[in-house]
């Protein structure tokens, strides 16, 4: 069997920045699970996105090096400029059937905006223990699909040392930690660390800000704000509060294409 793969930048408008994610489209026939995880562990990427092509839609699955997850956003964007940008797809709008149900991609100027699932973060505590990870204690902690700690500035989130041996994945089930403040010159900022994960803080995570828009956008007063990811790779979201749902919008670039043979 021989499938397509590609490389791509997401979240950014130029390479070696942003996130890098790995894209393979799938054929008439998909691999089973266990290839699938294993071209993901070859891959050593924090995700590699699986799609088919079933018509009307297509099926997007993405699998960590260590499992299938939930939710993606910027494989998400990967796949769609795939699509859009060496599969000759024309049409204005791409839609996924995902885990998370379905997820629309449409182009928006020069940018393509990801629909996802709005996710509210509630306060909670930590686990006793594991706030002795992070070198600053937050204002305020809350939690949806990942822990959110919530800084007094960006300089704070900038300067924030996280120990990770003193983070155990099973307190986190398929989760991590956001660290976000209110940005300078955007309207806010975010670092993003995963438990047990192939990288331990991750470039720029697109399904984090399905948190990070709700909060910011409560506090903030505002329903669009620009999100800028302060990683050592960086990069910038445009971001929409639709209520129960919001826009994820960013740029994307490939960095590689090839043949994988199995």
């Amino acid at each position: 069997m021989k499938l397509p793969i590609y490389q791509v930048d997401a979240f950014t408008d130029h390479l070696f920045a942003g996130n890098p994610a790995a894209v393979v489209p799938i054929g008439d026939e998909w691999p089973m699970d266990d290839v699938l995880q294993k071209i993901a562990i070859e891959n050593n990427l924090s995700e590699t996105a699986f799609f088919q092509n079933q018509g009307d839609f297509f099926e997007l699955r993405w699998f960590t090096p260590e499992f299938e997850i939930d939710l993606c956003g910027h494989a998400t964007l990967a796949s769609a400029h795939v699509i859009y940008n060496h599969l000759g797809y024309t049409k204005d709008q791409i839609d996924f059937e995902t885990m998370s149900g379905p997820l629309i991609v449409k182009r928006k100027d020069h940018l393509l905006q990801l629909d996802f699932p709005s996710r509210n973060p509630e306060k909670a505590e930590m686990k006793e223990g594991l706030m002795e990870a992070f070198s600053l204690t937050p204002k305020e902690v809350l939690k949806s699909r990942d822990w959110v700690l919530v800084y007094d500035s960006e300089a704070d989130v900038r300067a924030l040392k996280v120990n990770e041996t003193l983070l155990s994945p099973e307190h986190f089930e398929k989760g991590g930690v956001i660290c976000t403040a209110k940005g300078d010159g955007v309207d806010f900022v975010s670092r993003f660390f995963f438990p047990g994960g192939a990288l331990f803080e991750d470039p720029v995570t697109g399904s984090s800000h399905c948190s990070l828009i709700p909060y910011w956008s409560e506090k903030l007063g505002k329903k669009e704000m620009i999100a800028y990811q302060l990683s050592e790779r960086k990069g910038y979201l445009h971001c929409t509060d639709l209520g129960e749902r919001v826009l994820i919008a960013g740029n994307a670039v490939t960095y590689m294409k090839g043949e994988i043979e199995i």
